[in-house]
């Protein structure tokens, strides 16, 4: 019933000024003013959108609601690093993470990090 339509993603944040700062200049990404709307922004990467919303009584999820596939995670979170972006650290039975703030466990190479309204975002290295 809904397989051929197009779909997007949401969340939302605490202050749309800030996650327009952060998610266009911190980490790069196109991002713009949803035309006719206030409080929402369209984050466009290589064919998915995302659509971001100003949430006053925001909670951030506690589950991971971006993922960004790369190439080399030890290159960007180097890069990221520089950047600003402190990755997240876990010592929990079923993630650990190393002093970079990646988790190597069950094969995939991740790291964690969060917005300015504290929502979970990754980069995972492809396999």
């Amino acid at each position: 019933m809904l397989a051929n339509l197009k779909s997007f993603s949401s969340f939302s944040v605490n202050n749309i000024n800030k996650a327009k700062e952060f998610y266009g200049k911190t980490l790069g990404l196109n991002v713009s003013e949803v035309s006719g709307m206030t409080g929402l922004l369209n984050i466009q990467t290589s064919g998915n959108e995302v659509m971001i919303y100003e949430k006053p009584d925001h909670e951030p999820a506690a589950f991971t609601v971006l993922n960004f596939r790369i190439k080399n995670i030890e290159n960007k979170v180097d890069e990221l690093t520089k950047a600003g972006i402190q990755f997240e650290q876990y010592d929990q039975p079923e993630i650990k993470t190393n002093t970079k703030g990646i988790s190597s466990g069950g094969g995939v190479k991740i790291a964690w990090f969060k917005d300015p309204s504290g929502n979970i975002l990754s980069i995972v290295e492809e396999q």
